[in-house]
């Protein structure tokens, strides 16, 4: 479903990505780890279009989108949530959620009649709430609710475009453990003809949801495998791990 291949992005002298190459199909779980400064935002944003590649290819579904703006990757199935939350926060969950979903079926110009209200709009929009466990909010403006359920609104955003492959990055960043925990059960609850990618720190959630993990240090892919080779790797240990994973 997306296949990267040997993509590289330099700023000026600075190679931050260098010949990464991965493959992730259709349902597959798969998580990037590495330590600060080891390339995965870049990563993150030369994927969405945010950055442009020096080298190598993005294809998406078999259709190659290297070149493309970031609204033509969200159109064609390619959607991201951010580290930091970006919601409109003066709205309720159900006017948020019901925004993404007329942007992604391309209503956003009948200025003539109230969209949200429309049967599509509002079926999807429950949909993903029940999806990201937030239907008992959907009335509450975002303002009003915790971190954690903001995370988890953030999730439902990227779910409203109706995504082939979604791009988590840090989901459980500034989580208390509980919270943590109901992120990394949304994770595993997510729709299996979806290919999720993972950007995150917490080795717990990697290791619990991930199918395929893959090692970047320095730019670089240091090593591509199951949880069980990452965690047995000597490599990976002294690298990144600090020999603490047991």
């Amino acid at each position: 479903m997306l296949s990267v291949e040997a993509l590289e992005k330099s700023f000026g002298a600075l190679q931050v990505t260098n010949q990464v190459s991965l493959q992730v199909p259709t349902g597959i779980r798969h998580a990037i780890i590495g330590p600060n400064g080891a390339g995965k935002t870049t990563l993150f944003n030369l994927l969405t279009g945010e950055l442009r590649p020096t080298a190598g290819r993005i294809v998406l579904d078999d259709l190659d989108i290297t070149h493309l703006t970031p609204d033509r990757r969200a159109r064609l199935g390619l959607s991201r949530s951010f580290q930091r939350n970006n919601l409109f926060t003066g709205l309720t969950v159900r006017q948020n959620l019901a925004m993404a979903a007329i942007v992604h079926e391309r209503r956003g110009r009948c200025f003539w009649r109230p969209l949200a209200g429309l049967s599509t709009i509002a079926e999807r929009t429950e949909e993903i709430a029940d999806i990201v466990g937030i239907a008992d909010v959907l009335e509450r403006p975002v303002r009003e609710l915790s971190y954690g359920i903001q995370r988890q609104i953030e999730v439902g955003l990227a779910l409203a475009t109706a995504p082939k492959v979604l791009l988590l990055d840090e989901p459980t960043s500034g989580m208390s453990p509980e919270e943590s925990g109901r992120i990394m059960h949304l994770i595993t609850e997510l729709p299996r003809e979806l290919a999720v990618v993972i950007i995150e720190h917490d080795m717990h959630l990697v290791f619990e949801v991930a199918d395929r993990i893959t090692v970047l240090n320095y730019g670089k892919v240091l090593l591509d495998g199951t949880p069980e080779e990452v965690r047995s790797s000597d490599v990976v240990q002294e690298t990144y791990l600090g020999g603490g994973l047991d």
